[in-house]
């Protein structure tokens, strides 16, 4: 089964028995990526693997990776990972024209086409359109008609640009979460679901302007809605989903059979909340800072190991090299940390919203994982310390030899784990 029809099975399915999900990966940085590689063939399942608007894009993003960029590092990660890329799934994420939101709306939307252009170029299958910001000459608020036109045109542009041979057809998502995408700025005491009949009115609009454009067939490869469940992760806390009051947005898709929902945020939810997602229709749960976290826990973690194991190597070195990468840089985390000098800095380090995922490529970083790693090489790491400063990984040391970069892998996939395991792509 090709790839675009086996989502849109898994997008129709409408068994309330069944917590199959198909978990959203959307995260650029290599180790990140290898574990959920290495977690989907021990799995013996597809990985969905998405790059967003401004991390990724013709213009390089943030990554300094075009779309072309960012396949070609997946199939050489899962080339050394034996992972099949038959089974490997490129998702394109909050496509539209957020990234260039401070030009006039002509000029973003003209960057956005070029954006979907290169995705679809270099061989991305789903694409989440989302045209719900505001450009700089647009009104406060944008009409819903607006954006489903805008996400229109950028479905044309998807539909109109050549594919690699045998590429399956593209998929699309349409819809948007409230809040922002990367989480709330702020402690969160609730987190009110989509109005359902907004929900409806989002299908609905979409439909008659993709059809009236001449796009009826795209839209019959709409798989999934984004909408707010009621689950979200601040700086120091997360909202868990809730059933109850989400009940009449699930009763949304009784009237869509072909349609499913995707969960944005999902990140820190419990195994049971992700379980009661599926079922109730969120067959697609995005996770991105949490594996990052993850990934940060274990680095920093390795390098208490190293202080006890080696005498040139100072503890703490790492988190010190981080917190003058992001003194120097403030850009990515100047605008969502609030509070005094003492919680900014907790901030910096350890929120749930880990804006210190935008440092772990940079130079100075690289070096100083570099350094650790070096630290740790040639010297096995005692299981007794992975039981002190990693205690998740501890049964996984205790089972196997695990090397510094094994350990973080472990704490990612640990992470990953917690997700529903979607079904296997039947031949």
């Amino acid at each position: 089964m090709k790839i675009d029809s086996w989502l849109r099975e898994l997008a129709a399915e409408r068994d309330p028995s069944s917590a199959t999900a198909l978990t959203a990966v959307c995260c650029a940085h290599p180790l990140v990526l290898k574990a959920a590689l290495r977690s989907g063939r021990r799995e013996g399942v597809p990985v969905l693997v998405e790059a967003t608007c401004n991390q990724v894009n013709h213009e390089g993003g943030y990554t300094g990776m075009r779309p072309q960029d960012f396949v070609e590092r997946l199939h050489r990660l899962a080339d050394e990972e034996r992972f099949d890329v038959s089974s490997l799934v490129l998702g394109g994420d909050h496509l539209g024209p957020n990234p260039w939101r401070d030009r006039p709306a002509e000029v973003a939307l003209a960057q956005a086409e070029r954006m979907v252009a290169a995705y679809a170029a270099a061989g991305f299958t789903k694409f989440h359109l989302d045209a719900s910001m505001r450009c700089a000459d647009d009104p406060d608020t944008l009409d819903e008609r607006v954006v489903a036109e805008r996400a229109a045109r950028l479905a044309r542009v998807v539909e109109d640009t050549r594919r690699p041979a045998g590429a399956a057809s593209p998929v699309y998502v349409i819809g948007t979460e409230v809040p922002p995408p990367g989480g709330a700025h702020h402690a969160l005491d609730t987190v009110p679901p989509t109005d359902p009949a907004a929900a409806s009115r989002t299908i609905e609009t979409h439909r008659e302007i993709f059809e009236a454009a001449g796009l009826g067939s795209a839209f019959e490869r709409v798989i999934a809605v984004v909408v707010q469940p009621g689950v979200e992760f601040g700086d120091v806390n997360v909202y868990p989903y809730r059933p109850e009051p989400a009940r009449a947005l699930a009763a949304v898709l009784g009237d869509h059979p072909t349609l499913c929902f995707e969960a944005h945020s999902s990140d820190y939810q419990s195994a049971v909340s992700l379980e009661r997602l599926a079922r109730d229709g969120y067959r697609i749960q995005k996770v991105g800072p949490w594996l990052t976290f993850a990934l940060r826990e274990a680095l920093y973690g390795l390098d208490l190991i190293a202080g006890v194991l080696d005498p040139d190597y100072s503890p703490g070195a790492l988190p010190d090299a981080m917190e003058a990468l992001m003194s120097a840089q403030p850009e990515h985390w100047q605008d969502h940390y609030a509070g005094s000098e003492a919680e900014r800095r907790l901030a910096r380090h350890y929120s749930y919203s880990d804006r210190i995922r935008y440092y772990w490529t940079l130079p100075e970083a690289e070096a100083a994982v570099e350094r650790l790693f070096a630290a740790l090489a040639d010297r096995p790491i005692p299981e007794t310390l992975v039981s002190q400063y990693l205690p998740g990984s501890w049964r996984a040391a205790m089972s196997d030899t695990l090397d510094a970069e094994s350990l973080v892998l472990d704490g990612v996939q640990r992470a990953l784990a917690t997700y529903p395991i979607p079904r296997a792509i039947a031949d």
